[in-house]
């Protein structure tokens, strides 16, 4: 007898497939772009969506840099006139603004786009969430070529003693 008659055969059975088709889910769509902007997006095979959501947070975070900049400029500049300081700088609007008053004006000018532009991000970033999470409810939504909606102007002629013409609107919806 040799090695090869003393090995059993393998006997495969054939399962039946009872998995379950995965369900696109609103909540995963949610998380994603929770954690990571534009990831919601990608799950839901938006992907076109993404450079949009960066362009606008770039967008801001560049508004955020330069007015930031202008009021670190202007509280710099305050504070030199305030403090009478006889050291050379180079911020150009101690000699632009010598009024304490224009220098605190442009101070807070800057300082109110600032924290604009922080609730724009903020507004932004929230957008993106109920995008995703619109976008992934309506995944698996079957739009038809069946399904319109149609504006039919209408005149009726009168009716009885009227003598009173009438116009309107039909609305026709056909699912």
């Amino acid at each position: 007898m040799s090695a090869q008659d003393t090995i059993p055969e393998v006997i495969q059975i054939p399962v039946a497939d009872t998995s379950i088709p995965e369900v696109h889910s609103a909540h995963k769509a949610t998380i994603y772009s929770l954690i990571l902007p534009g990831l919601g997006q990608a799950y839901n095979k938006k992907y076109w969506k993404i450079p949009i959501i960066y362009a606008g947070f770039g967008a801001l975070a560049y508004n955020f840099k330069i007015n930031n900049d202008e009021t670190k400029k202007f509280t710099e500049a305050y504070r030199y006139v305030i403090n009478n300081d006889s050291t050379p700088t180079d911020n150009e609007y101690v000699l632009r603004y010598p009024n304490t008053s224009d220098l605190l004006r442009g101070r807070d000018f800057y300082r109110r786009r600032v924290e604009l532009t922080v609730i724009f991000s903020t507004v932004w970033y929230l957008l993106n969430v109920i995008d995703a999470a619109v976008d992934a409810h309506f995944f698996d939504y079957d739009i038809s070529d069946n399904l319109s909606l149609r504006f039919d102007p209408v005149f009726m002629m009168p009716t009885g003693r009227k003598d009173h013409y009438a116009t309107g609107l039909r609305l026709s919806l056909n699912l």
